[in-house]
């Protein structure tokens, strides 16, 4: 066994992940342990349990926060709803609510107060899903796939609107869009598409590495969307694709008589893990990964307010808090 290895660029962490991370890391030297997140703040394994160790307590409601206690508002977002109960609970709420999910919700309260219809794009119970949802419940419905888009109705066909969820497959979703724009012609939609950039450029990357790999390793979580729409695409493009989480989730036959290997990593995965992947395949014999870089990244997001003011009032250096950010490699700034 010596097959050439193709590393995707970009792939990885996304800005609005880094961001993520640093809030909850940076939380935890403002506040102490513990600091309490809703839900994992990003869909990974290895950096939860990494941050759980550190004191961060993942709860899954608000009902086993205790009164007054600092709370962080995964990446995916909330609906307004959380943040209402959040408030009446006392707690003090810190949003690593990815500003492309924000982008989404905004939207949601713009086309709802213009009074359209509007159908969201994207898959049933996602925590993103869910969020956005509960921006204008009342006049939003799920598209969960072609069928849906197929035969939802709206009240009226003149005043209809479309969002999507932001790690969706990027063709998968101009086939469900093409169905809506059939069905309602009038239908209107935000002047930028929602999928995120890190979501297109890792899916344009796995697009270029696929078709001329025999096999295809995704670093990332079952519970990731944007990882397993890059196995999918992979697929697609003709590869054997694989999500893993961890090297060691790798069987020696998948690979084996294989003469060309791709590897890439979803937006929550970090690059220790893709290290981790590559090591073990040079172990099993293969050659040192050639990077192939189809678009460069540059994403910065500003850390919370909320976050810069409680470390000033506690006494913690805002300086601080930036050198820790760049220690870790974030492109994210304290606002």
């Amino acid at each position: 066994m010596n097959p050439e290895i193709l590393l995707a660029r970009p792939r990885g962490f996304c800005a609005g992940v880094d961001r993520a991370v640093d809030i909850v890391e940076m939380a935890l030297e403002i506040f102490g342990r513990p600091v309490y997140v809703r839900h994992e703040i990003v869909h990974n394994s290895f950096v939860v349990d990494g941050l759980r160790l550190r004191g961060a307590v993942f709860v899954d409601d608000l009902e086993s926060v205790p009164a007054g206690a600092p709370i962080v508002f995964s990446a995916h977002g909330v609906s307004p709803a959380v943040r209402a109960e959040a408030a009446n609970r006392g707690l003090k709420s810190i949003d690593a609510t990815c500003p492309l999910v924000t982008k989404v919700h905004l939207e949601a309260i713009r086309f709802a107060r213009q009074g359209y219809s509007i159908l969201l794009v994207g898959h049933v119970g996602h925590i993103e899903v869910e969020g956005t949802l509960g921006e204008a419940p009342e006049v939003t419905q799920l598209v969960d796939g072609i069928e849906s888009a197929r035969t939802v109705q709206v009240p009226n066909p003149d005043k209809v609107a479309y969002l999507t969820q932001t790690t969706l497959s990027v063709d998968e979703a101009e086939e469900i869009i093409a169905v809506l724009r059939e069905r309602f012609p009038a239908i209107t939609s935000a002047p930028k598409s929602d999928i995120c950039y890190a979501t297109t450029n890792r899916q344009n990357a796995v697009k270029e590495i696929a078709r001329k790999c025999d096999v295809l390793l995704v670093v990332g979580a079952p519970a990731s969307s944007n990882s397993n729409r890059l196995v999918e695409v992979g697929r697609a493009c003709g590869a054997t694709s694989y999500l893993v989480e961890r090297a060691s989730d790798i069987r020696k036959e998948w690979v084996e008589g294989a003469k060309c290997i791709g590897v890439t990593a979803g937006a929550s995965a970090p690059e220790v893990l893709v290290e981790e992947v590559l090591r073990q395949l040079r172990e099993w014999g293969a050659r040192e990964a050639v990077e192939v870089e189809v678009s460069k990244e540059d994403i910065a997001f500003t850390l919370p307010r909320e976050l810069a003011e409680e470390a000033r009032s506690r006494g913690v250096a805002v300086e601080h808090l930036e050198k820790h950010a760049k220690s870790r490699g974030s492109t994210s700034r304290v606002g």
